[in-house]
């Protein structure tokens, strides 16, 4: 049986039961107990904990409730209300944290394994060396960095090594490394030309059937879509996907939005005013565009004017999500905030230096930048103001500034910025991810009978978003893992494993 599988419980055999305190129905097959390399990472891993004291921001927008207990039992959350009202079993480990906030595991929805650990070396001239650009494979210290993080639950939204991506998730599950839990997205779905020496090219519709038929068999549960696909080849890959029960996002250019939710595609990565195509004058079918034509293109559309609002409530009657990716395209906005000390000792010493000279070569005068950058924070805010589903992630990419972990802290900040209130952007980074991905009624917020993927953090998100940095230990199926100690172990290591 599936540790998602659950077996029902009566509420007599547990003592957390009363008038006050939620009483958890069911509880899961237990996950496997951490093995010797992951045991140096936990703090805490009573199959009985209580957490006195704490705020709780649930991740369903409402407001924070404080000096609340939760109790943990089996993995699962088996108890949550006020302190002192509500009973904690005998026997239990108490961990009281006032001046804490307990919040949901992050469901991060476009987190790689991999990294553009020397951007500046590859493109210092404007063009991608034979045969092309590549990356590297960083599937030691990303899931230790995800999860310090706070990320219990992330999808890979693209391979570069899938069989590499493959064997991580078989880790983790078996408990033999410490990382998220992961839905696998396949190798890219790219068409020709692509610029990336680690993407293979479609060719054609029945191509892109049997690659998605290939890649589900291969153990991958999502796909994406890329830059130069066609639309015979995304809409292939669409129902190809979707006869198999799983979804299909993308990362667009060749193909407008419109024509990609006509193909059947269920979310969109990075937002359009990177990547729809749809305004570009003279834009030809199943063509890329890029640089200055499709900046100028969204430099000209109003949010409230009729073709983003017609945009929009496309999205919206079609179900189709967007998955804000604001990190990644920040590292290319002037004035932005200087790079932390953190994400900087965490990298390789060649990965650093990259992008300490990607960031010095960033024009200071470049105002069209920064406006693009607020007119898509601005687009994903009417968007989920007008019922659209709008989920988070960093995209640990581009520039090379952005790392697994920080980066998606640094996403819900920036959706504060955006003008989402504190909890409405975790709520994106929780609630939203695990609704996507049909999970919703097993992680993405705080309730009893969830799975206990909490995140503890010292201060109060709710109050200074910065405080969702400041993550102490974080909570997988009821074990509690050591943040510093997962990014102690990955130090000058970003960009070389």
């Amino acid at each position: 049986m599936s540790k998602h599988c659950i077996v029902t419980l009566l509420c007599t055999a547990m003592s957390v039961c009363g008038a006050t305190a939620e009483v958890v129905a069911a509880a899961p097959a237990p996950a496997p107990a951490p093995g010797p390399e992951v045991q140096p990472y936990v703090a805490v891993s009573a199959p009985l904990v209580a957490l006195r004291h704490v705020s709780v921001i649930d991740g369903t927008g409402a407001a924070p409730r404080a000096d609340q207990t939760l109790v943990l039992q089996h993995g699962r959350i088996a108890a949550i209300g006020p302190f002192g009202r509500t009973a904690v079993p005998a026997g239990a480990e108490l961990h009281d944290y006032p001046g804490y906030t307990v919040l949901p595991g992050l469901v991060g929805m476009h987190d790689h394994f991999y990294y553009s650990a020397s951007n500046a070396l590859q493109r210092g001239d404007g063009k991608s060396s034979e045969p092309g650009f590549q990356v590297n494979e960083i599937a030691f210290t990303a899931p230790r960095l995800y999860l310090a993080g706070g990320v219990t639950t992330l999808r890979t939204t693209g391979s570069i090594e899938p069989y590499t991506d493959i064997k991580v998730h078989d880790r983790i599950e078996a408990g033999l490394m410490p990382g998220p839990e992961i839905d696998l997205t396949a190798p890219y779905m790219e068409g020709a030309p692509t610029p990336f020496a680690q993407m293979r090219e479609l060719k054609g519709a029945e191509d892109a059937r049997r690659f998605v038929a290939f890649w589900a068999e291969s153990g991958m549960t999502s796909f994406k879509a890329y830059m130069n696909i066609t639309r015979d080849e995304l809409a292939a890959a669409a129902a190809a996907a979707h006869e198999r029960g799983m979804k299909i996002t993308g990362h667009l250019c060749s193909v407008t939005w419109p024509e990609a939710v006509a193909a059947g595609i269920d979310d969109f990565e990075h937002g359009p005013v990177y990547t729809d195509s749809e305004f570009v004058v003279g834009k030809k079918a199943d063509v890329c565009v890029r640089g200055r034509d499709m900046d100028a293109s969204w430099q000209a559309q109003a949010i409230d004017g009729p073709g983003v609002t017609a945009l929009i409530k496309l999205l919206v009657a079609h179900h189709v999500a967007v998955t804000s990716t604001l990190p990644v395209f920040e590292l290319y906005v002037p004035g932005r905030p200087p790079p932390q000390r953190r994400a900087l000792d965490a990298m390789s010493t060649s990965a650093r230096e990259s992008y300490l000279t990607e960031r010095a070569a960033l024009d200071p005068g470049d105002a069209a930048s920064v406006a693009l950058f607020r007119k898509e924070m601005d687009f994903e805010r009417a968007f989920a103001a007008a019922g659209g589903l709008l989920l988070a992630g960093p995209d640990p990419t581009g520039s090379g500034g952005v790392l697994p972990g920080f980066g998606n802290q640094r996403e819900v900040e920036l959706l504060v910025e955006a003008g989402f209130t504190p909890v409405a952007a975790i709520q994106v980074a929780t609630q939203n991810g695990a609704r996507y991905l049909g999970r919703e009624a097993d992680i993405g917020t705080l309730a009893v009978g969830k799975r206990a993927n909490l995140v503890l953090i010292k201060g109060d998100p709710a109050q200074q978003i910065a405080d969702i940095e400041n993550v102490e230990i974080v909570f997988k199926d009821g074990i509690g893992y050591d943040s510093a100690h997962l990014i102690a172990a990955v130090r000058g290591q970003v960009g070389v494993r």
